[in-house]
């Protein structure tokens, strides 16, 4: 889950002109930073394949699996503990009545987030990876037991995804391991079984992210040829990180970004991303020149006092969120290929609680009038949608209204 407050622009010259303009531009970024054969064949492939639409071959139904979704979050990655990735915390962290839940209160899909270390780690092991695979294979059942589909979305921490940027040998590597998965999986569910190819690449080259992506598609396509797969933007899965990227070679792809616009408001109260955002709490949403001014006061730095003034004088509202994600859908509908957005929420702590609710009924209603699957960040965590987990797990209705979903039974 995301979420860097810096930006960099992708080089523009490369999505638009003809298609001849693109292969040379290729070519000069392959010769200027040095990438090697297989990457400089993947940024031809894209500059060639750009030139019409994709013509998806996903079929409706299985889309229609994955429309309302949550996010199993510190269930398979960002485990905490300090004891790690152990058998009790498998078995006890999500547990069936959290699944029954889930499917109770009407969503149709989880993002399951899978750390891949600690799998790859387990394979040194003798019969590791059959110990692991035993824990992951019950989740998922579990899971696809309870009639919902599962997106099994590789989560790594930020060094994983740092040794991908610059080394090739472990892209290798991660591409064994990605077809070993999916080999794995094949066999089971290919309607409701989906791969998420690499959780927010965090990488700032994206040409040299389209070469990995397309590496690590190709393996688990290797592996699950009826499987859809699910591919992403070079950074943090930003709305503008995917309309810099081009499809990839294979129609059985859906396209993903993360919505958190604006971080500001989302984020506030947060101690990780930009340092600054620990100091707010309070900023509404709509925004409003004067809430953002008085919350202004509590920030040190000026430049930082800024940001959070211009988010009061842009004034932030569903017309602004549909502005936002319309590009997105723009982007789709071009290269004729669906999107999902599973990743949006607010941070519970320091947000008003009905601030929140509108900020997420104004991007729920904005992708689905789109027709955007989405997938709520989170079920249990500090954006969730369960606020009591440490006794008897109890959704919080209001936010299950936001999503225009109703209160289980019972609750």
């Amino acid at each position: 889950m995301l979420c860097h407050p810096e930006r960099s622009e992708g080089p523009a010259h490369f999505l638009a002109g003809s298609r001849v303009y693109r292969t040379f531009a290729a070519l000069n970024m392959a010769k200027s930073v040095g990438v090697n054969l297989f990457f400089f064949i993947s940024l031809l492939s894209a500059a060639s394949f750009a030139q019409s639409t994709v013509h998806s071959s996903v079929p409706a139904s299985r889309l229609a699996h994955i429309r309302h979704g949550i996010n199993l979050s510190e269930w398979f990655a960002q485990v905490y503990d300090p004891k790690g990735y152990t058998k009790e915390h498998f078995e006890n962290w999500t547990t069936a009545s959290d699944i029954a839940l889930i499917k109770s209160a009407g969503f149709d899909h989880v993002r399951l987030s899978v750390n891949p270390q600690p799998m790859m780690d387990a394979a040194r092991r003798n019969n590791g990876d059959t110990e692991y695979f035993g824990y992951l294979d019950a989740a998922v059942k579990m899971i696809l037991d309870a009639g919902l589909a599962v997106e099994i979305d590789m989560h790594p921490d930020s060094d994983f995804k740092t040794r991908l940027a610059k080394e090739d040998e472990f892209v290798e590597r991660f591409a064994d391991f990605w077809n070993m998965v999916a080999q794995h999986y094949a066999s089971w569910d290919p309607e409701r079984i989906l791969f998420e190819i690499l959780n927010e690449p965090e990488m700032r080259d994206s040409y040299r992210w389209y070469g990995v992506e397309s590496k690590l598609a190709a393996a688990i396509r290797r592996g699950a040829p009826a499987n859809t797969i699910i591919a992403a933007g070079a950074r943090w899965d930003d709305d503008d990180d995917l309309v810099f990227l081009e499809p990839l070679p294979d129609r059985n792809v859906v396209y993903v970004f993360h919505f958190y616009e604006p971080h500001i408001f989302t984020h506030q109260g947060a101690g990780w991303g930009a340092y600054y955002w620990h100091w707010l709490k309070g900023l509404h949403y709509p925004s409003s020149p004067e809430n953002a001014d008085q919350i202004a006061t509590l920030v040190p730095e000026a430049r930082d006092r800024m940001q959070v003034i211009r988010y009061g004088q842009d004034h932030w509202d569903a017309s602004r969120i549909e502005a936002e994600i319309n590009q997105t859908a723009d982007w789709a509908r071009q290269r004729g290929v669906p999107l999902i957005c599973n990743e949006f929420g607010v941070y519970r702590s320091f947000a008003n609680a009905q601030d929140r609710a509108h900020w997420i009924t104004d991007v729920r209603t904005s992708l689905e009038r789109h027709a955007i699957g989405w997938a709520m960040w989170d079920y249990s965590g500090s954006f969730g949608v369960v606020t009591n987990r440490e006794t008897k797990a109890k959704p919080d209705e209001v936010t299950l209204r936001a999503l225009g979903l109703k209160m289980p039974a019972g609750q």
